[in-house]
């Protein structure tokens, strides 16, 4: 499977006035899960009024479209594309037309039996408008006889396999649906007497909307007017088994993510670095932003100082975040700035969150040490990454993830560090307090079965 699908971020609101606004805001603080396109959909109790276009949210949304999105309740989606996913066709939310209801959908993760479903559906005489795997929903919905839509759409997710946060938005209510190991994220809040549905509570925040809850894996949470929200489990087993890149990279750092802070699960990851790779060094940086609090974890248990060692230029993306690989080492420069005066003649630690395909680190590793340090001694708030990812992470394949290629030692030499140390994965699971995290991109152990990996295209389903 060469293409790995989006990371994204989705923003619902129920039942508030001005609720494209409101979206438009929540959306702003969901940026950095994805940049290359966004959308708003909203309902006025009658019709939908949409609005998508490929680019930043304040690239695509102005007072005068959003005073189009009529309505006090919307659902919005900020994205990430991968090889073959883009263009304006993949932009959601997706609305659809049906005799039974329009709805639409915005979904953060990534399906891993998609493939199959499609084939079935279009057998079935389906057709489909764009290449997401999120439509694939949509058409398990519409192909469903049954005339209550919480059964349809129960029976359309137990369907489906792989990483999901649905929000599914009618006429007159707003389905909230997580996979039932709860790989994605997404929470609840309480806004002005209405409901604000987000993938982290750091858009909660830029709302002004209160925490009430974390949806559970494999529940459904429906929200209608003039009703208290009411909540299904629909899946018959459930783990806790979030991804751990959500802790480690995606999320921002005041996210609250299943009642664990991303900054101090960061800071707990440096800390732990510290105890178990110490080395004799004069300060401690970190790549911004992902890594600072793992750095000043790092500083606070080694007593060596933290440094702003590394400046980050606010106006380029995230390296990582970028459609390929080209745009990715020629924005590391950009991107990033050292400070020479603190850097020149000193023994440098390192801390940086992950190291996928290598370039980048070598690329920071080699400015540090043009910029006069001694030695760069880096350390990695993760295990190495020897397995791709099939859930909704741009991990690629097997044979662009460095560690799947290379050993500790080898790695070391590519980036040409002074030294190389990866936090071991049970003191990933120490620093965020957990029992299960999904950690497949490290040890490949997948909480689902891979059906497009393996060609699995035998598979019939009856609606």
């Amino acid at each position: 499977m060469n293409n790995i699908n989006e990371e994204c971020g989705v923003f619902g609101v129920f039942n508030c006035e001005n609720a494209a606004e409101i979206t438009y805001y929540g959306l702003h603080a969901l940026q950095h899960r994805g940049q290359e396109g966004c959308g708003i959909c909203t309902t006025n109790g009658t019709d939908f009024y949409r609005e998508r276009g490929e680019g930043l949210v304040t690239e695509i949304f102005n007072k005068k479209n959003l005073a189009k999105l009529k309505g006090n309740c919307a659902i919005g989606h900020v994205r990430y594309s991968t090889a073959g996913g883009g263009g304006i066709d993949n932009v959601q939310p997706f609305l659809f037309r049906h005799h039974t209801g329009d709805f639409s959908i915005a979904h953060n993760g990534n399906l891993v039996n998609s493939r199959q479903l499609k084939m079935s559906l279009e057998a079935q005489g389906s057709i489909f408008q764009s290449s997401s795997d999120t439509e694939v929903l949509a058409h398990l919905m519409k192909m469903n006889r049954r005339r209550d839509r919480i059964e349809v759409i129960e029976e359309a997710l137990n369907m489906i396999e792989g990483a999901y946060a649905f929000l599914i938005l009618t006429n007159d209510k707003l389905y909230v649906c997580r996979d039932k190991n709860g790989l994605r994220p997404v929470s609840i809040g309480r806004l002005n007497g209405g409901y604000v549905i987000s993938s982290e509570t750091c858009a909660l925040e830029a709302v002004g909307a209160t925490f009430v809850r974390d949806v559970a894996p494999g529940e459904m949470v429906i929200f209608d007017k003039g009703k208290e929200p009411e909540n299904i489990l629909f899946a018959g087993e459930y783990s806790h088994k979030i991804c751990a890149m959500e802790f480690v990279y995606f999320a921002r750092p005041d996210s609250e993510i299943e009642g664990m802070n991303v900054h101090t699960f960061r800071k707990n990851c440096g800390k732990y670095l510290a105890r178990l790779a110490p080395v004799d060094a004069d300060l401690v940086i970190g790549v911004p932003d992902s890594s600072i609090s793992g750095a000043i974890g790092y500083a606070e248990e080694s007593n060596i100082p933290y440094e702003i060692g590394l400046i980050k230029n606010k106006y380029v993306g995230r390296t990582f975040i970028q459609p390929s690989q080209e745009l990715r080492e020629k924005g590391v420069r950009l991107k990033l700035g050292p400070v020479r005066s603190l850097i020149a003649g000193k023994r440098v630690i390192l801390l940086d969150d992950s190291i996928v395909r290598g370039t980048t680190c070598k690329h920071i590793v080699r400015m540090l040490k043009e910029a006069g340090a001694q030695e760069v001694h880096v350390r990695i708030c993760c295990p190495p990454m020897r397995h791709p990812c099939f859930y909704g992470v741009d991990t690629s394949t097997y044979e662009e993830l460095i560690s799947a290629q290379l050993d500790v030692e080898e790695v070391r030499q590519m980036i040409e560090a002074d030294s190389l140390f990866f936090l071991p994965e049970e003191y990933l699971l120490k620093a965020g307090y957990k029992d299960e995290l999904c950690l497949a991109c490290y040890n490949g152990k997948y909480p689902t079965h891979l059906y497009q990996s393996k060609g699995e295209l035998n598979i019939e389903h009856k609606f």
